[in-house]
């Protein structure tokens, strides 16, 4: 990378760190010296001395380049770094960033960087990557994947909708290019074309010929097509399927939609988790715009971003939605659906383990959907059937815990004798509240991802959390506990929205 490569003071090193920083993140915009310069309000004089690092960069120039070149708070932690320490050490080069180093491998990709557009009826998505060939062979061609799901949480729904209305190569209408600025046209073929997904190689090859990426060389590739968002989800996935030094994604979406968005990782050695660091978000005249960025993201990791539109104007009535209609919305599958009256179905562990994962993450990525659009002072839990999922899994989310609880094939094994009664309502019919009685303490039996069966004991609040997450998965619903004559509340009557379970006696 350019950028940075001389010192001409003692604390030129931190200095060179942000300046190397500033050229890669301008290199992945496609942006010149001048027209950053521009973008950012500043001369390019001095744009171009802070790059070359002949320039100490301001806390504002820092600000304003980060903001300009939507980068995702790695401009900002730079800026940090250089403030933090000016030793003169220089930041250690990524071994998958040089092109030039006997043994890497064969592709690498030095930055990861893709942009998604939506203008309230199409999603736009932009993708480019600089890519190394390490290897000692051309590469002739690129692998590249497009899938959509538009309800990732009930698959069902998700094939009649393909089945009856397929994505096409019309409505993608992919565009690929070579080169730094767009300035050679890759041609592509299919490799695989299906309802809802697609394999396509891009060719080092265009108009002009062939230009293969020999090996030590080092190239941008950038690719765009769109989607109607009938066939696209509130969600978007990076999967890491080659070694990368850097990954960043922007989401940019109207203001008038309110959109709020969050991530999840996952890891061939860990279940999903939030983001390690926040997601940035600014606004830009109309655009709110979402930038989170990476080092060294790990083989087969998962990054998937989500959203949300809170100000979504629907054609049917202005006034607000009854909050079963909100969960409906959010892809939780409502009360009179059959699933929800079933035994749902184990997991063989460890031999499914993978197939466990994905349904664990279906489950985070729905309570974060439903957290966003709802305050949870008790807790929450999601189970698997209540997504339209039938497998025994369901997650438990503590009040004021930032790590939740994962259950597979629990089954409640032994009850205390103390028992009492609280309010609790059901994503499945939200519209109303039920006095329950419960154990005040429970044993539940479950079996991790390596298929080691546990028993874990839960008390009072918790017990009662995890106890209707087990019901769900064997067909009970809280309802069904409701003593005889009583009936539930409407929600309107309810006045524990926002506070905790009490209890007598209890801290």
């Amino acid at each position: 990378m350019t950028g940075g490569a001389h010192s001409t003071s003692g604390d030129n090193g931190e200095a060179n760190n942000f300046s190397a920083e500033l050229a890669r993140w301008r290199d992945v915009r496609g942006l010149s010296r001048t027209a950053l310069a521009k973008l950012m309000g500043y001369d390019r004089s001095y744009v171009s001395k802070v790059e070359s690092g002949h320039e100490r960069p301001s806390r504002e120039f820092a600000l304003q380049a980060e903001s300009a070149l939507k980068a995702g708070g790695a401009l900002r932690t730079a800026f940090r770094e250089y403030e933090a320490s000016r030793t003169g050490k220089s930041r250690q080069p990524l071994p998958a960033t040089q092109a030039d180093q006997p043994g890497v491998g064969s592709l690498v990709v030095d930055h990861d960087d893709a942009t998604l557009h939506y203008d309230g009826h199409t999603y736009r998505l932009t993708q480019r990557r600089h890519l190394i060939n390490g290897g000692a062979e051309p590469i002739n061609r690129y692998l590249i994947r497009i899938s959509v799901d538009r309800y990732p949480g009930d698959p069902e729904r998700s094939n009649r909708l393909y089945s009856a209305d397929p994505l096409t190569w019309d409505e993608i209408n992919l565009h690929a290019w070579h080169g730094q600025d767009r300035s050679e046209p890759m041609s592509w073929s299919a490799h695989h074309d299906r309802d809802a997904f697609k394999e396509v190689w891009l060719h080092f090859a265009g108009d002009t010929g062939h230009f293969p990426l020999y090996p030590g060389e080092s190239t941008w590739i950038e690719y765009e097509y769109t989607v109607r968002d009938e066939h696209w989800g509130n969600w978007f996935q990076r999967a890491i399927r080659l070694p990368t030094a850097k990954l960043s994604v922007s989401l940019n979406f109207p203001a008038s939609l309110t959109p709020v968005a969050w991530g999840l990782h996952t890891s061939m050695t860990a279940e999903a988790m939030p983001f390690p660091t926040a997601i940035d978000r600014t606004t830009d005249d109309d655009r709110v715009i979402f930038a989170w960025s990476c080092q060294d993201p790990p083989l087969h990791a998962r990054y998937r971003l989500e959203w949300d539109f809170r100000s979504h104007k629907t054609a049917d009535t202005a006034a607000p939605a009854r909050p079963s209609r909100t969960m409906a919305a959010l892809g939780v599958v409502q009360d009179g659906d059959p699933l929800l009256r079933r035994t749902a179905r184990p997991f063989d562990l460890p031999t499914e383990a993978e197939d466990a994962r994905r349904v664990i993450v279906e489950l985070h990525s729905a309570a974060e959907r439903i957290a966003h659009a709802h305050t949870f002072g008790k807790g929450m839990g999601v189970a698997a059937p209540q997504l339209g999922i039938d497998r025994a899994a369901a997650i438990v989310r503590p009040p004021g815990a930032d790590q939740p609880i994962t259950l597979l094939n629990p089954v409640i094994i032994e009850t205390g004798a103390e028992t009492d009664e609280q309010y609790e309502g059901c994503l499945s019919f939200f519209d109303v509240r039920c006095l329950i009685p419960r154990p005040l303490q429970i044993h539940v039996e479950h079996t991790d991802i390596t298929g080691e069966k546990k028993i874990t004991v839960f008390e009072r609040g918790m017990a009662r959390l995890v106890a209707h997450e087990v019901d769900h998965l064997h067909g009970t619903l809280c309802r069904d506990l409701l003593p005889h004559g009583r009936q539930p509340i409407p929600v309107e009557q309810y006045r524990g929205t926002g506070h905790t379970w009490t209890y007598g006696g209890s801290a």
